[in-house]
């Protein structure tokens, strides 16, 4: 039985053992279907570069998307992406929650080598991404078949291995939300019901986006006191919304630590927080009351963020954002519920 449980690629696993865990991460992904053409025409050229130097880093950091290269992870052989994640487990580290679904390609075979190869606990994730990643198949199904088809992941395995996804999601929402994409909630609520599992949101960008999917998830019986939402950083910029979704019941995520640009080239109206502007807002919702409800991570999906690139790795809160949180007043005991207990609590199936 999953009941009680924490399901990873390479098995069930007793709750306590997960450890200090980022929430939502990619490893092997291809993120090519969100590509962005460059603002700039003579910057055309920097698109098809198939390597990461010091002459364009700077440039990508400030165009993550507009380079093919940069917008896959975990190629074969997963040498690189093994060595980035061993510097996790390094530094105290226990489990990465994998949330690459269908639109970005997953491939549970090779997270499960990556878990292998690390000790590191790897959930994976099943679900649909943002409306325009998915193919017609799934566009066309109704709810019922794309209820099974998660039910079916998270119970019997993926694609015909014995490995489990133990998350729904990160289930993708645009803005305004496009009617496959609110298929794709209530289809992850019915799911979620059927199963106990732990749900994860991507929603759009926009501070009205969360409060329109809490309540297309609760109409179709959903469990928002297990549902995690994502990108808090690049989404809710008022405190006072801040507050109103917490109060929800979900979980509050801030998952894009390490990302620090001069503009947030997805949404160029949104100012991208910095890390320092993160423990704050962290801090704030502490203050309020909320440290039940918060879970942090990177959410690298660039390769251009790991460390072998010049980019921070998913040791980055390991090692600079936990002491710079003991400096702003965040507790120890705090920093292990937001690391350990927020995420035990969320990842054990009901």
């Amino acid at each position: 039985m999953t009941s009680g449980m924490a399901q990873t690629v390479c098995g069930l696993l007793q709750p306590q053992k997960l450890g200090r865990t980022l929430t939502h991460e990619h490893m092997v992904m291809d993120y090519k279907s969100c590509y962005f053409k460059p603002s700039r025409e003579q910057d055309l050229h920097l698109c098809s570069k198939k390597e990461i130097t010091m002459q364009n880093l700077y440039w990508l950091r400030q165009n993550p998307y507009s380079n093919a290269f940069n917008l896959s992870l975990g190629d074969e052989p997963l040498e690189e992406i093994i060595a980035e994640v061993a510097e996790f487990k390094k530094e105290g580290g226990s489990t990465i929650v994998d949330n690459t679904t269908y639109g970005i390609m997953r491939n549970v075979e090779a997270l499960k080598k990556i878990s292998m190869a690390t000790d590191v606990n790897i959930i994976c994730g099943t679900g649909y991404y943002l409306d325009h990643t998915l193919p017609p198949e799934i566009k066309n199904a109704p709810i019922e078949e794309l209820t099974q088809k998660m039910v079916n992941e998270l119970t019997v395995g993926v694609e015909g291995t014995n490995i489990k996804c133990g998350v729904i999601g990160e289930v993708g929402c645009s803005w305004p939300l496009t009617p496959i994409e609110k298929k794709s909630l209530q289809a992850s609520a019915a799911a979620q019901a059927e199963t106990g599992a732990p749900l994860i949101i991507h929603p759009g960008r926009d501070e009205s986006a969360p409060e329109e999917i809490i309540r297309i998830l609760q109409e179709a019986g959903g469990d928002i006191s297990r549902t995690v939402m994502s990108h808090t950083d690049r989404t809710i910029f008022n405190r006072s919304k801040l507050v109103e979704l917490a109060a929800t019941g979900c979980y509050v995520e801030w998952d894009l630590f390490g990302m620090e640009t001069l503009f947030y080239q997805a949404n160029l109206a949104s100012d991208m927080p910095s890390d320092s502007q993160r423990i704050q807002d962290i801090k704030f919702l502490l203050d309020e009351g909320y440290e039940d409800k918060i879970v942090i991570a990177h959410d690298i999906h660039t390769r251009h963020r790991l460390k072998k690139y010049g980019g921070h790795g998913y040791a980055h809160i390991m090692v600079d954002i936990v002491p710079k949180m003991l400096m702003r007043g965040v507790t120890q005991e705090q920093i292990d519920k937001i690391q350990i207990a927020n995420p035990r609590t969320w990842l054990t199936f009901k």
